[in-house]
């Protein structure tokens, strides 16, 4: 008799149990319908608030394009060999069809759990430049900063907050999502030529540039390996400007931890008082025969000046009116029929309608 009622009492339990399973489901499909209600209701609300393709379709560019490039292998980066880049997937970067927009828009990914920048993207048009002057961005501490100086550095620091979209591009100023510490190097030489490129193509062309730049940290490290940079030009399908680079946050002359950013002089580079002394003595003791070398030499030097600046072999883009130093990097993105060399000066170059390119300064 005990183990009927024992056994009526396991079913009736599990009848019960299966009964409140039911009704979670049921509850679950509620919700999920709810949600989908609301979402649905979103879109449309969006969609007629918009009145326009274009923006949806900018909005829904931004959403697919904001996670981090997941093909990119950092695996595969070289070392560091003395450039400050490097080409990365053939120089093409790893945007997709659906990712380009002609719409204008910037996006800025959350800080990771570290309190890192991630991925920062913007589809870059002349709206989005700023029209004032940068304001101070010094409240802002990214991970891994320390203010320490070398003399050696440009500026004399060895750490900027570097902007992952430049403020030229989009006036983003002091937003902590897009401010990464980075080294003076990596600014300058690293990802300024590249910001330079795209703020030209735009002003010049009135159209628009997909661009993409991607923090990459090893591990929990604080400071960033480097920053993997993508651009493309929108409406020409990347005639006008087409990379994807790697830029590394290294500063020549200065040993880095990135775990913590701390760092010290490496050695390679000697620039402290005692040495800056004994090169002003040396230079002391030979001042005569300097003087009366250089007398001999002045003539031949402003000769070979002279004609070095007459002879000087320019490449032209006959689209952009830009003039360049045969060996630039931009000197690759002209097409065949805007390509031309000009032999002359700097001066006469400018003369004829060019600008120098900022990139290679000639």
């Amino acid at each position: 008799m005990q183990r009927v009622e024992g056994e009526k009492a396991e079913r009736k339990v599990f009848c019960k149990s299966k009964a409140m399973r039911k009704n979670r489901e049921i509850l679950k499909w509620k919700n999920n319908m709810r949600a989908l209600a609301m979402v649905i209701c979103l879109a449309l609300t969006m969609q007629f608030a918009s009145g326009c393709g274009t923006t949806e379709s900018a909005q829904s560019t931004q959403e697919n394009v904001t996670t981090i490039v997941e093909t990119f292998d950092f695996a595969a980066v070289p070392a560091y060999d003395g450039t400050a880049y490097v080409a990365v997937n053939d120089n093409v970067p790893f945007f997709t069809e659906e990712e380009l927009s002609s719409a204008s828009y910037e996006t800025y990914g959350e800080l990771d759990p570290l309190g890192r920048c991630t991925v920062c993207v913007a589809s870059v048009g002349q709206d989005l430049m700023p029209a004032e002057e940068r304001g101070n961005i010094g409240a802002v501490k990214p991970t891994g900063w320390h203010t320490v100086k070398y003399d050696f550095v440009d500026g004399k620091y060895l750490y900027n907050r570097c902007h992952l979209i430049g403020y030229q591009l989009t006036g983003e100023n002091a937003n902590e999502k897009n401010l990464i510490t980075g080294t003076r190097y990596l600014n300058i030489e690293g990802m300024l030529p590249f910001e330079n490129m795209v703020a030209d193509y735009v002003k010049e062309t009135d159209q628009h540039v997909m661009y993409r730049v991607t923090p990459v940290f090893e591990g929990d490290n604080l400071l960033a390996a480097g920053v993997l940079m993508e651009g493309k030009s929108v409406e020409d399908n990347g005639e006008g400007v087409l990379f994807c680079v790697f830029a590394y946050n290294v500063q020549p002359g200065v040993s880095i931890d990135y775990a913590t950013g701390e760092s010290s002089a490496d050695g390679t580079i000697v620039n402290d008082t005692s040495a800056q002394e004994e090169t002003k003595q040396s230079t002391s003791t030979s001042v005569q025969q300097e003087e009366t070398q250089q007398s001999t030499d002045t003539n031949v030097q402003q000769e070979e000046t002279q004609q070095s600046a007459e002879m000087q072999t320019y490449v032209l883009n006959t689209n952009t009116h830009k003039f360049h130093k045969p060996g630039c990097y931009s000197v690759e993105k002209i097409k065949p029929e805007s390509y031309a060399e000009f032999t002359g000066t700097r001066e006469e170059a400018i003369a004829y309608g060019y600008d120098p390119c900022k990139n290679c300064n000639p």
